[in-house]
């Protein structure tokens, strides 16, 4: 699952509902963002956030904020809260054992990766041993010609849908702050083939951060995997979609 929206958890149920599934025996790996604290971090530093095509300009002084925020503080509080609710969390980036590699979008967004490849190994080694691993969407640039290893930022929601194919999960879950994915009206869309999600990425009718969501629905549909997009600030959400209430969207 993706946790996301601007609490991370912080003030809904999100973190108890996954301790609670992992008690419950479930096998289950977050993914998760961190851009508003990102961003805040920046600005106490003097650094103007930029974005363009809805992803974070990362230059050199940018990346460093951003892996020391995701990887780092983001990561190592939800290991902690999870941690204090029993579940076993392990925290990890996306660079630990090559799990994320990727390849630059291009100059103009600086150190941004687009996922090529994921190593699932490491995933499927902690889930048999029954731990919950918590990953940052921090990757490593798979590039032959470089000098040195180089890491790269990674969209949360592109990571998530890459590891949710990798590893033949049985559910995407986005722990988001908004109902689901919202027609021209504004109102509700309870399912969605890929086919149509493509549709509405293609027309603009999803626009904003439900784009990468979309996308990352779209690869885990191709690799047979179900996404649910729903309002993780609801309390008990996740509970709710894993008892198969209809909530939010389901897309796939």
């Amino acid at each position: 699952m993706k946790l996301g929206g601007s609490t991370l958890g912080a003030h809904d149920t999100s973190l108890q509902d996954i301790a609670s599934a992992r008690r419950a025996g479930r096998q289950v790996v977050v993914v998760h963002g961190g851009g508003a604290a990102v961003s805040g971090w920046l600005s106490r530093l003097g650094i103007d956030p930029l974005f363009e095509r809805g992803l974070r300009v990362t230059d050199s002084a940018t990346l460093d904020v951003v892996v020391a925020i995701l990887a780092g503080l983001v990561n190592k509080t939800l290991v902690a809260g999870l941690s204090a609710l029993g579940a076993p969390a392990i925290g990890l980036s996306g660079a630990d054992s090559l799990i994320l590699q990727a390849q630059r979008y291009d100059d103009a967004l600086g150190y941004v990766g687009r996922v090529e490849r994921v190593n699932h190994f490491p995933i499927d080694e902690l889930l048999r041993l029954g731990y919950l691993p918590v990953i940052a969407p921090i990757a490593i640039e798979t590039d032959a010609k470089a000098d040195a290893a180089q890491l790269l930022n990674v969209n949360a929601d592109t990571a998530a849908g890459a590891i949710a194919a990798a590893v033949a999960a049985e559910l995407l879950v986005f722990l988001t702050d908004v109902p689901g994915v919202l027609d021209e009206t504004k109102r509700l869309v309870p399912q969605l083939s890929a086919s149509e999600a493509e549709l509405m990425i293609a027309s603009g009718a999803a626009d904003g951060g439900m784009v990468p969501k979309l996308e990352a629905a779209i690869a885990a549909a191709v690799a047979g995997c179900a996404t649910r997009i729903v309002d993780g600030t609801s309390g008990g959400m996740l509970t709710r979609v894993l008892a198969g209430e209809p909530v939010g969207t389901t897309v796939g």
